[in-house]
């Protein structure tokens, strides 16, 4: 079997899991925190730059390279792996998302989503098959069934029938599927209704599905409210396959929903932060481009060895943020994923140790202690 998840650990105070994906790009360590790269590039890193942090898989958008270059362009050249010289594994996701973000250029109907490109405006149909045709070409290790991502606040009606057109998407995914060395992910639906929910799980359980992700979440609710919906959604897939959480997200929600049993995560958060000025730390947050950092000779963090804070200070970085030199986007962005990274790497150290809840107690001291 060319892809497989092994159960390598628990935590016994928590849900925590430790795992291992096998694919044709090589093994992934789970928990695992993937590095957003919508248009075949994580903005402003090469990937030796993402190796050298320790990425061990990153994620592109269908929907976008659908667009531009085009799928068939990627395939003639390889594929992604090839197009952009990264040779270890990549997720995609089906375009659901994106197409459903744009609410005034689309058309939701069963067979599929009529939209307007944002790009030129020219018109499109995505449909299941579409989807998985297009991930197939682009030759991602993990591809995710097509789905509707319903808005928060929805009716129950709208859920219930969002979810429904959910799962007989995602059972047209699995018959459309032809490779072999490609995992299939379906993604649990039903907004914040649990039983809805629950539902769609049992549906694509059913169907049977390589790894399970949780959909439509951080699109609005509460923190307290995705915890619940992310934990017994999480507890009810299967134990034996990867739990995924897309588009989550903070450094607390990692910490939180890894406690809850999920296994994989993805966000811009540390990359469109770092273009903006704001760089996670030990302590919390910093936005380098405040005034306070004018004169400041220390690091970032302190506590942190990657190649930024090892290297510059929180002034030389604050100058290059305010005079607009490409540098600072990527000084940033390195720190930033490297803070991730490393993140997911001790979390999976305090799972082997079984001793997760107390590196969860010393990650909040920290943040209520220390300060910038």
């Amino acid at each position: 079997m060319i892809f497989r998840f092994e159960l390598l650990g628990a935590d016994t105070g928590s849900k925590a899991r430790l795992g291992l994906i096998k694919t044709p790009h090589g093994d992934i360590e789970t928990p695992v925190f993937m590095p957003v790269g919508t248009q075949a590039t994580v903005k402003t890193m090469t990937p030796d730059d993402l190796k050298s942090l320790g990425a061990g898989i990153i994620l592109s958008n269908t929907y976008h390279l659908y667009l531009r270059p085009g799928h068939e362009l990627i395939q003639k050249l390889g594929g992604l792996h090839g197009f952009m010289g990264w040779d270890r594994p990549i997720l995609t996701d089906s375009g659901g998302y994106q197409v459903f973000s744009h609410s005034e250029l689309r058309k939701i109907t069963k067979e599929g989503v009529k939209f307007q490109s944002h790009l030129d405006g020219s018109y499109h149909f995505l449909t299941p098959e579409a989807a998985v045709n297009i991930q197939e070409a682009l030759g991602a290790d993990i591809i995710m069934c097509f789905d509707e991502c319903a808005p928060y606040p929805s009716t129950y009606d709208y859920l219930k029938e969002s979810m429904e057109l959910t799962l007989r998407w995602a059972k047209r995914c699995k018959d459309a599927k032809k490779r072999e060395d490609q995992a299939l992910f379906g993604i649990v639906q039903g907004g914040m209704d649990r039983d809805l929910r629950l539902k769609c799980v049992e549906g694509l359980v059913d169907t049977g599905f390589d790894g399970y992700a949780i959909g439509g979440l951080s699109v609005g609710e509460t923190k307290p409210l995705m915890y619940e919906v992310a934990g017994y959604t999480a507890e009810a897939l299967p134990g034996d396959r990867p739990r995924y959480l897309m588009g989550v997200g903070t450094p607390e929600d990692l910490v939180e929903c890894v406690a809850l049993g999920v296994d994989m995560f993805d966000c811009v958060m540390p990359t469109r932060n770092a273009r903006t000025g704001t760089l996670f730390t030990s302590f919390g947050k910093l936005t380098i481009k405040n005034a306070q950092y004018a004169d400041d000779p220390a690091p970032v963090d302190p506590e942190c060895g990657c190649y930024t804070c090892s290297n510059f200070s929180r002034a030389y970085l604050r100058h290059l943020y305010h005079a607009g030199e490409i540098l600072a986007m990527r000084l940033n962005t390195l720190h930033n994923l490297h803070y991730y990274l490393d993140l997911m790497k001790n979390i999976r150290k305090a799972i082997k140790e079984n001793n997760f809840m107390d590196f969860r107690e010393d990650f909040y001291n920290k943040m209520e202690v220390k300060k910038c």
